[in-house]
C-alpha cells in the first residue's frame, strides 16, 4: 500500500513538475504573441533629442490617427530623458540636471514639458490621450538605476528594507549618458527594482518600452530582470533593446527576451548609414521571425532635428532615390518601422513613402526572407508571401556608379514560366517571359517588384 502511494506520489509530481516546466516557457515565450508583424510606429528622437513636449507629441499622434493608422502605424513613443526638466538639444546637458523622481528611485514625467503628469498622474492622461484615438503609447528609458537614487539611498519598492545603493555598480556604466548606474543583476533588491518601475509603467497604460544601453556590450543579466519585470507587471508591454550593434552571439538569448533589437548604432540620414546597416543586416536574417525581430533602426526621413542631436532643423538630406532604397529595405527586411521626422510636417513625398498597402502587405504578411547576394556594389533580397503565392523581389545598387543592371534568375527566386510583375512603387505592371529578371538602376536607386507564377 505505502509502495503504491509512494509510486502515485511520484507519478504525480513528474506530471505536475512537467506542466509547470511546460507553463513557464509558454509564460516566456507569451510575449511573442504580442508583436507577431514588426511594430510600426513614430519616436520623437529623430527631431526633438531629449526635448520633446507634450503638444508635440499629441500633434504627432494626431497625424498617425488621421492618416497613417489605416497602414499599420500604431506606436507613439516619447523617446530619451522625460524625466529631466532643463535638458537642451543638441548635446546631453549632464552638468546640472533636474531630475524628476519619486520617493522610490523611480524617474517621473517633468511636468514643465508634461502638463498633464501634474499631481503624480504620470504618463497616464497622456497615454490615454493615445489610446482613445485607437494608438498605443511607449516611453524610452536608460539600463540601471538613478545615480539620484543611489546617493540618497532610496528604498526600492518590494524589497523589505533593501535600498538604492546596495544593487548599484559602477562598473560598465553607460559612457555617453551618466544619469543611472548599472543594476548587479544577482543582488537582492535588484529583481524589486526592475519590478517596481515596470509596475509604475503598466498603471500608466505603457504598450512599448525601448530600453538604451543594453546592447553593446550586451548586458545580458539586466535583459533577464527586464525580461522578468515585464512578465510580471500585467501588462502587455513591447520591449526594444537599444542600441546596436548587438552581437550575433547573442541572438539566442535576445531572440528569446525581447521583440526587437538593434543591428546598428543610430541610422541618420547620410548614404553610409545605409550601407553600413544592409552590411551588418546580412548575419541577422536568419533571426526574422514573428514576434522577435532584428531592427534597423528609426527612419530619418521628413522633417528632422528640429531639436535634435545631428545637424540643424532640416528636411531629410537623403536624395529621393535613397529614401525609396532606405524603405524598401526596411520593409523587405521586415524591420519594425518607426518614422523618425515630424509627422506634421510631412510633404506629400514622404507622406507617400508610408502609406503603399503593396508595401504594408509585404510588411506584415511575408516570411522566408533572404538575401540572394549582396556584391560589387549590388543587393538582392527576396520573401514570399505564402497567403496568394506572390514572391517579393529587391533590387538595389549601393555602388557610387551613375548606372547599375542588378539582375537575378526567375530559377532563383523558384519561379518558372511566365510571370505577372507589379513595380509596387509605380503600380506598373508587365508580363515577364524571359529567364531573369532586373533592371538599371541610378546611383542608389532600387526597384521593388511582386511577382506571381502564370504556367
Amino acid at each position: 500500500m505505502k509502495i503504491t502511494n509512494l509510486l502515485t506520489m511520484a507519478i504525480g509530481a513528474f506530471f505536475l513538475s512537467a506542466a509547470t516546466n511546460a507553463q513557464n516557457t509558454f509564460q516566456k515565450e507569451e510575449f511573442k504573441q504580442w508583436a507577431q508583424t514588426p511594430p510600426m510606429g513614430w519616436n520623437s528622437w529623430d527631431c526633438y533629442g531629449p526635448t520633446v513636449e507634450e503638444h508635440e507629441v499629441k500633434a504627432n499622434a494626431d497625424y498617425m490617427a488621421k492618416d497613417l493608422k489605416k497602414f499599420g502605424w500604431e506606436y507613439v513613443v516619447v523617446d530619451i530623458r522625460w524625466f529631466v526638466e532643463n535638458d537642451k538639444a543638441g548635446g546631453y546637458n549632464q552638468t546640472d540636471p533636474r531630475y524628476v523622481i519619486d520617493q522610490y528611485g523611480r524617474y517621473l514625467p517633468a511636468v514643465n514639458r508634461f502638463p498633464s503628469a501634474k499631481d503624480g498622474q504620470g504618463f497616464k492622461p497622456l497615454a490615454d490621450y493615445i489610446h482613445k484615438k485607437g494608438l498605443k503609447f511607449g516611453i524610452h528609458i536608460m539600463r540601471g538605476i538613478p545615480k539620484k537614487a543611489v546617493e540618497e539611498k532610496m528604498p526600492i519598492k518590494g524589497a523589505n528594507g533593501i535600498t538604492a545603493d546596495q544593487i548599484y555598480s559602477t562598473a560598465l556604466q553607460c559612457e555617453w549618458l551618466k544619469d543611472n548606474y548599472t543594476v548587479v543583476a544577482d543582488k537582492p533588491g535588484a529583481q524589486e527594482y526592475y519590478n517596481s518601475i515596470f509596475e509604475l509603467y503598466a498603471q500608466w497604460g505603457v504598450d512599448f518600452i525601448k530600453i538604451d544601453d543594453l546592447s553593446r556590450p550586451y548586458h545580458e543579466g539586466e535583459i533577464n530582470l527586464i525580461r522578468n519585470a515585464i512578465d510580471k507587471c500585467g501588462r502587455k508591454i513591447v520591449l526594444s533593446t537599444s542600441p546596436g550593434e548587438t552581437p550575433i552571439s547573442a541572438a539566442s538569448h535576445v531572440s528569446t527576451h525581447a521583440n526587437m533589437w538593434r543591428m546598428v548604432d543610430d541610422v541618420w540620414d547620410t548614404w553610409p548609414h545605409i550601407t553600413h546597416l544592409m552590411d551588418v543586416a546580412q548575419k541577422w536574417y536568419p533571426y526574422i521571425a514573428p514576434g522577435t525581430w532584428p531592427d534597423c533602426d528609426m527612419i530619418p526621413l521628413g522633417r528632422i532635428s528640429i531639436r535634435g542631436e545631428r545637424g540643424n532643423d532640416r528636411m531629410t538630406r537623403l536624395t529621393k532615390d535613397e529614401q525609396y532604397t532606405l524603405i524598401t529595405f526596411f520593409n523587405i527586411f521586415k524591420s519594425p518601422l518607426f518614422f523618425g521626422g515630424d509627422l506634421p510636417s510631412n510633404d506629400a513625398f514622404t507622406l507617400s513613402l508610408l502609406t503603399n498597402k503593396e508595401l504594408a502587405k509585404m510588411h506584415n504578411e511575408s516570411t522566408a526572407v533572404k538575401q540572394l547576394f549582396q556584391k560589387d556594389g549590388k543587393i538582392a533580397v527576396t520573401s514570399k508571401n505564402a497567403k496568394d503565392g506572390s514572391v517579393y523581389l529587391a533590387l538595389f545598387n549601393i555602388s557610387d556608379k551613375d548606372s547599375q543592371k542588378v539582375s537575378v534568375n526567375l530559377s532563383d527566386l523558384g519561379i518558372s514560366g511566365t510571370a505577372e510583375v507589379l513595380n509596387m512603387w509605380t503600380g506598373e505592371k508587365s508580363k515577364l517571359n524571359s529567364k531573369e529578371i532586373g533592371a538599371d538602376l541610378r546611383l542608389h536607386a532600387s526597384v521593388l517588384y511582386q511577382l506571381k507564377s502564370k504556367k
